[in-house]
């Protein structure tokens, strides 16, 4: 059954006494507002997805006005076909986005992405910071590989994190800031950094179009490497604290070798400088928490909470040692797995959390629904709609992750896939040709096991193997392979 309701119909279905602001239900015939807020490089390290140590008291009170989705997926562990699929409802097999420099409108020129939609239904959309991809942090500052059509205005801070970067500590120097583990524990105030910057032009935003209906575009930089933030966040996170990964979690044996991004283990660093870097990211995690604070601050000053839907997402997970491996671009359950939180006005199961598989890609259509805008043809993903009214209701759905391998200067790749159900992710690689992956997380949630050599699993990898492939099958196109070095 298709779930797409108008707005008098969504607010019968949620309606209560009181919004979860405090305040009064707004009309229900009044349109709401989109807040769109992404996190950058950010994975579940959070208090409400339960890390015993991050402080993320904002990201907290949002999961209180919303549902918190336990496990959510991206499509592509990588910033820009991450964001692509994500703003435009297709997997990357039909954006053709697999790295950081194509654009999806070289693919397909008059696709309507998910803010465009709201525009070209008479929304004022506006976005500051990162949304569509930036390489960070170079393009900090710019418009990076915007989407123009999809905005009627853009706004582009550049703060002390970007002039200073020559203060920043590498621990692989030369290997470009925003591509290896790098921090500094910076001097000055918040509002100094870019992310404290965003924070600031995105109350000015609300405070511009409070009074018509926006869809507004918040994209924080960090976490993302690399890792700056004032130093009293640094002082929450004594790096001699730090537990590394260690013993059957940091093993890699049995695991495909295009399985693994990260050679040597931990690129080989001393363990001194992988505590410093997890400090760094933990610091940046809080800093960043602390800006969207000042974001829900406004939003209930200027009385838009009782009219606003707010989405918090990151584009991706984030390996912070497991499996020997740091940062993206693997198919392991920390590099795919995003927060995810939606709230929205007069939400019954406010505060609740969902178990269920879903995938960033559901967000589009589920903002359609809420807005009550018809969805355009073609979108992949499908509403969350059932699942914000009932969070643990049955769902028997799947989530569908990529990425490329190969050879990027004679433009020779291979693919591998993922997918996760309720219990088990499967993984495969060159079509099976460079080897397969099947995880138990009823048993092994840390994906230390690979089950896919024993015989008793074949039933379960070929059901899996059969609706992955019924899934990519529509907008794949035959992948070009390295030659066989087997």
């Amino acid at each position: 059954m298709r779930y797409r309701f108008s707005i008098m119909v969504f607010a019968a279905l949620f309606s209560s006494p009181a919004s979860f602001a405090g305040q009064e239900p707004a009309p229900k015939t009044e349109r709401l507002n989109v807040l769109l807020i992404m996190s950058d490089d950010l994975n579940t390290s959070l208090g409400c997805y339960g890390h015993p140590a991050v402080r993320s008291p904002n990201i907290d009170r949002l999961s209180k006005r919303g549902v918190r989705f336990e496990r959510a997926y991206c499509q592509f562990p990588l910033c820009s076909p991450s964001r692509s699929s994500f703003l435009t409802g297709r997997r990357p097999d039909q954006t053709r986005v697999y790295d950081l420099r194509a654009h999806f409108r070289g693919q397909l020129p008059d696709i309507v992405s998910m803010p465009q939609l709201f525009k070209n239904n008479g929304y004022a959309t506006a976005r500051i910071g990162k949304i569509y991809h930036y390489d960070v942090p170079s393009h900090i500052g710019t418009s990076g590989l915007d989407d123009p059509v999809s905005w009627d205005e853009v706004m582009n801070p550049r703060g002390r994190d970007r002039d200073e970067e020559e203060k920043i500590t590498s621990a692989r120097p030369g290997t470009g800031y925003g591509a290896t583990l790098s921090w500094l524990a910076a001097d000055g105030e918040d509002v100094e950094q870019t992310d404290g910057k965003i924070a600031d032009g995105a109350i000015k935003l609300l405070e511009k179009y409070r009074d018509k209906p926006f869809f507004l575009g918040v994209g924080f930089f960090r976490p993302h490497t690399p890792y700056v933030s004032p130093k009293h966040y640094f002082e929450l996170y004594p790096a001699d604290s730090i537990s590394l990964i260690s013993g059957p979690a940091a093993g890699r044996d049995g695991v495909p070798q295009p399985a693994l991004t990260v050679t040597p283990p931990n690129y080989g660093l001393e363990a001194e400088i992988q505590r410093k870097a997890i400090q760094a990211y933990y610091a940046s995690i809080t800093f960043m928490d602390a800006q969207l604070g000042r974001l829900l601050d406004a939003l209930d000053r200027l009385t838009l909470a009782d009219k606003t839907i707010i989405v918090f997402v990151s584009d991706h997970g984030y390996h912070l040692g497991e499996h020997g491996l740091w940062q993206k671009q693997s198919l392991f359950e920390e590099s795919l797995r995003v927060p995810l939180i939606i709230s929205a006005p007069g939400l019954k199961t406010a505060g609740k959390s969902s178990p269920r598989i879903v995938e960033m890609l559901d967000v589009y259509p589920t903002l359609a629904d809420l807005a009550g805008l018809k969805q355009p043809e073609g979108l992949q993903g499908r509403s969350l709609l059932p699942l914000l009214e009932q969070p643990d209701r049955a769902w028997p759905h799947v989530a569908i992750s990529q990425v490329r391998r190969g050879d990027g200067r004679n433009q020779l790749f291979f693919p591998g896939y993922s997918i996760r159900d309720e219990r088990y992710r499967y993984n495969e690689w060159d079509d099976t040709r460079r080897g397969e992956q099947l995880y138990d997380h009823e048993s092994d949630p840390g994906e230390t096991h690979n089950l896919a050599d024993e015989a008793k699993y074949a039933p379960v990898i070929a059901n899996l193997r059969k609706r992955l492939h019924d899934k990519i099958a529509p907008s794949r196109l035959p992948p070009r392979r390295l030659r066989d070095s087997r």
